[in-house]
């Protein structure tokens, strides 16, 4: 009987302390997925202000500066839908537009994140009336281009958009020169390969090539 108490006894003692272990052990585990959590947390936060941070005034002038003009740009090759004559041109119109517009878009998240906005930063902005950027048109030549149709319409759409381009190709120059964010410069590098190839495409389209 004696043995029978004892043996229970120790294996009533056993039983407590594996408990003991286990339940000091899970909450080492949580104390640990907390602090790696924080620290996972700390260092997605630690990046994201890092990549907000590393811009420069050149990269915050390129984004200004190139949202109006990238809108300047859909707003011509949307009059080609109804007014362009050459299947060629209006296929050339439907590209830059999607090319353009998402641009646009992703360039306004970053001035979002570095806290700027582009109608209070550059007040009086009016993107259809020239604003002194490369390769914008003003009121004038875009109203012309609104009263054209057919081949008249095409030939003065590939000859602005010509200049259009190379203005945007000189700004996106200067941001891959001068500019700090990597998108950015990416941004201005792609904008660089594919507008000199449009340029080219539609100097052979106006027989110049």
């Amino acid at each position: 009987m004696r043995n029978t108490r004892t043996l229970t006894r120790r294996a009533a003692l056993t039983a407590t302390a594996v408990t003991a272990a286990l339940v000091l052990a899970a909450c080492g585990n949580d104390s640990d997925s907390a602090s790696s959590g924080h620290d996972g947390h700390s260092a997605s936060s630690s990046s994201a202000s890092s990549s907000a941070a590393a811009h420069n005034e050149q990269d915050m002038a390129f984004a200004q500066g190139m949202i109006p003009h990238h809108q300047q740009a859909l707003e011509m090759a949307k009059l080609a839908v109804g007014r362009a004559s050459s299947a060629t041109v209006k296929s050339l119109a439907s590209r830059i537009e999607k090319a353009q517009d998402p641009e646009i878009q992703t360039m306004n998240g970053w001035l979002k994140s570095w806290g700027q906005d582009m109608s209070s930063s550059m007040p009086g902005m009016d993107h259809s009336a020239g604003s002194g950027m490369p390769g914008m048109m003003d009121g004038t030549d875009m109203g012309h281009l609104k009263k054209m149709s057919g081949t008249d319409f095409d030939t003065m759409f590939l000859t602005m958009m010509i200049d259009h381009h190379k203005g945007a190709v000189e700004m996106a120059t200067a941001e891959k020169n001068k500019g700090a964010y990597g998108p950015a410069t990416s941004m201005a590098d792609d904008i660089i390969t594919a507008q000199t190839a449009e340029i080219t495409e539609m100097n052979n389209l106006l027989g110049k090539g």
